[in-house]
């Protein structure tokens, strides 16, 4: 058997015969808000930290203190190559967030 009998059979969609009836915005018109939007991709070592900050954070680590001390124990480094530290962090937060 190549095929569960036991799916529905796909029905075709219909048409919309309303389309752009009752519209909130109109086109070109709309704030564009920017919301968690990049200008590039995220470089290699944005990615390592946010990976790194997935671990510690699966692992129940919610405190700044035991966060810093857990990036530097798994040899995360800052940009700079540096030991993360509270102001740091910190700062590289508030910057990767603007």
């Amino acid at each position: 058997m190549d095929y569960n009998p036991n799916l529905k059979h796909r029905q075709l969609p219909e048409a919309n015969k309303v389309a752009s009836k009752g519209n909130i915005e109109h086109l070109g018109q709309a704030k564009n808000i920017v919301h968690q939007t990049r200008a590039t991709s995220p470089t290699d070592y944005e990615n390592g930290l946010g990976q790194a900050l997935e671990k510690i954070f699966s692992d129940n680590v919610i405190e700044l203190e035991n966060i810093i001390s857990r990036l530097n124990e798994m040899g995360v480094q800052t940009q700079s190559g540096a030991a993360w530290t509270e102001e740091s962090f910190r700062s590289e937060m508030k910057r990767l967030g603007a």
